[in-house]
């Protein structure tokens, strides 16, 4: 599974060991304006034609076929993930869940995701106790936030999070975002430096001491939370682009559940984000 989640890797719908639309191994043939399509290598790709009119570079729709991944199936695997998150978390912001038990879930809820994320099959049973465990993380770490650092942050990030998913989903659908080789190779670049810079800022916490190099707090806090959000919304292009390329090729019907659980992994790693930034923007008034 390639990695397209600013936070784990997960495969794309292409079975070669590509990532789904971004194949190049086809030739161009003389005469074909689609014939560089590089789409055209997809494993699930029938043989069919361009359409008349269908824009340049797009993928052939596949026609419909019984246990064919559809829209439907993805909304509805979405809908189950992301809602036991927040049914989940809404448990534990209830019942006051103790931040040790907290993090001991989100632990267990990472492992979880590194398992499926390295796995070429989904496990929706695996998916789902994932998203439960994470949700029991988000709600306490977000009880905490709202209790004692920043009032109202919670609902603040969830309106955030919706926001960066709607403004993303829009610009794709009206093309003024296209996820390109180039776009796609910007998004990891700048996720995997994101990531080490994390890391290094956490080993200088741990042996240094205070803050680490300062990333996570303070006016270097703001900018990388403001990174982060960005960091989130090329990566909801890139899962938006997966479930396009696997609807559009006839990808497997259980192939929803992988493309629901990168849209949660997704999201999860935008609410952080924006919960951090606001903790530290209304902390510092």
């Amino acid at each position: 599974m390639r990695s397209s989640n600013p936070v784990f890797s997960r495969r794309g719908f292409s079975r070669s060991g590509g990532n789904a639309g971004f194949d190049t191994g086809q030739q161009p043939q003389a005469g074909n304006p689609y014939a560089n399509n590089p789409y055209a290598n997809n494993p699930y790709a029938q043989q069919q034609t361009q359409a008349v009119g269908q824009p340049y570079g797009a993928p052939p729709a596949a026609p419909p076929q019984t246990g064919r991944m559809t829209m439907d199936d993805v909304v509805a695997r979405t809908g189950m993930t992301v809602g036991l998150v927040v049914v989940m978390a809404t448990v534990a912001w209830i019942i006051d869940l103790a931040l040790p038990l907290a993090i001991g879930a989100g632990l267990v809820a990472m492992v979880l995701a590194l398992v499926q994320a390295f796995r070429r099959k989904a496990m929706p049973a695996l998916i789902l106790t994932y998203a439960a465990l994470e949700g029991l993380f988000l709600g306490a770490i977000s009880n905490f936030v709202d209790s004692y650092i920043a009032e109202g942050a919670a609902m603040q990030a969830v309106l955030g999070t919706m926001a960066v998913f709607t403004a993303v989903l829009v610009m794709y659908k009206t093309r003024i975002i296209r996820v390109t080789r180039r776009f796609y190779a910007f998004a990891m670049a700048a996720a995997i430096g994101f990531v080490l810079l994390m890391m290094v800022n956490l080993l200088f916490a741990v042996f240094g001491g205070g803050d680490g190099l300062g990333f996570r707090s303070g006016t270097m806090g703001v900018i990388f939370g403001i990174v982060g959000i960005l960091i989130g919304a090329l990566f909801l292009a890139l899962d938006f682009k997966q479930v396009e390329d696997g609807i559009s090729y006839g990808a497997p019907r259980e192939e929803s559940w992988l493309a629901a659980f990168g849209l949660t992994l997704t999201l999860v790693w935008i609410y952080l984000e924006f919960l951090r930034l606001i903790a530290i923007l209304q902390g510092n008034d």
